[in-house]
């Protein structure tokens, strides 16, 4: 197929999509490589995220015009040969394994603590922030909404002094923080991040808090309560029911445990390609149907509340705050991390904005609330 022909087929996707290329609206394509059509076309979403990475084209909202791609379901069309592959190895291999395990944070989580830091507000707190309340009311600012999300999971748990808690995944350390600082609690924080690790020990410092370096499969002892922001999407569909297992022998009879987890409208085996290779190494999103087969017999499911398209505005607030501090950052990490780092946001802002993602929070009980549980909002 000529280069013609490409720029041709590529053209009429996109107009599927109310997409022209060399327009003037926010979502409009501006190619600046004439192998740009070839490429997409040959290797699908890894060759439109890497095109972009390498300057090939841009769109003045890149994340309006991913919104139109998926809109038009145009990722369900044009496919690399890295889905199949990715497909098989997923099939093939505990992605997710011990042993891989410390991948995604040795090449994500710990790229710096000084972009986190710039990213993600006050508080470093890596998950969807709850910005439209229960009474409809929309808070002002990230940092706001990242106490509202933290304050909805220590109500949902009904945390009170005393209380001994986990939690896996702990980030740096701001959950069992401000858990601590609200309720009185002492707890235990696990992360397979040495940045995130270091940090969080500094910051819980005096408190009675320990963090660890460990896999959350290594934990067997007792807690009054159990969350997990923002930690699933790396456990994989192999270890989903191994996970809830080691939930469920950590918290006592009665107890609960509220999961806060990104999840998609299918059940799949594996990511996205892009996002496999640059992002989140061996990273999966769960399904309802996934989540659901895990629990069962485990648990009881006392509330499954989705509020994700408050990520929208979360990713929007993220980089609006890289985009403020990026002179300060801009002598650490180059322009191809900033154009990589500026298309994974805004691909995540695209796949919520389409509601394709969701972003769940999932309270469980072991044994179950006698009369019933009344779920805050």
């Amino acid at each position: 197929m000529s280069q013609q022909r490409f720029q041709l087929r590529v053209n009429q996707l996109l107009a599927e999509a109310d997409v022209v290329v060399g327009g003037s609206r926010p979502w409009d394509l501006q190619v600046h490589h004439p192998h740009f059509h070839a490429r997409v076309l040959g290797q699908g979403s890894l060759g439109l995220g890497e095109s972009y990475m390498e300057g090939w084209w841009d769109a003045a909202s890149v994340d309006d015009f991913l919104s139109h791609l998926l809109l038009a379901r145009l990722d369900r069309r044009v496919h690399g040969p890295g889905q199949l592959w990715d497909a098989l190895r997923a099939r093939m291999l505990n992605l997710q394994s011990r042993r891989r395990s410390r991948e995604v944070g040795e090449r994500h989580y710990d790229l710096g603590n000084d972009l986190y830091a710039a990213m993600l507000g006050r508080r470093l707190v890596y998950s969807c922030g709850y910005w439209t309340q229960a009474d409809g009311s929309v808070v002002r600012d990230l940092d706001t909404a990242q106490e509202a999300k933290l304050d909805l999971v220590w109500r949902k748990l009904g945390l009170e002094p005393g209380m001994h808690v986990l939690d896996i995944g702990c980030g740096w350390g701001e959950g069992l923080k401000h858990a601590h600082e609200r309720y009185g609690i002492s707890g235990v924080g696990i992360t397979i991040s040495s940045e995130q690790a270091d940090y969080a020990r500094a910051l819980c410092a005096g408190l009675p808090i320990e963090i660890r370096l460990q896999d959350y499969r290594e934990l067997d002892e007792r807690f009054d309560a159990v969350f997990s922001l923002g930690m699933f999407e790396h456990v994989g569909e192999k270890n989903y029911r191994g996970y809830f297992e080691v939930a469920e022998r950590c918290l006592g009879q009665g107890g609960l445990f509220l999961l806060h987890t990104i999840g998609t409208n299918r059940s799949v085996t594996h990511t996205d390609p892009w996002i496999a290779r640059y992002i989140f190494p061996n990273s999966m999103l769960p399904s309802a149907a996934q989540l659901a087969r895990a629990v069962e017999g485990l648990f009881v499911i006392e509330d499954w509340h989705n509020f994700g398209a408050d990520y929208d505005h979360t990713l929007q607030a993220w980089r609006a705050n890289l985009e403020a501090a990026w002179p300060a950052l801009a002598a650490r990490y180059d322009a191809r991390f900033r154009r990589m780092w500026n298309y994974y946001l805004s691909a995540s802002m695209a796949t919520f904005r389409t509601r394709s993602s969701q972003l769940w929070q999932v309270l469980l009980s072991k044994g179950g609330v006698a009369g019933g549980y009344l779920a805050p909002r």
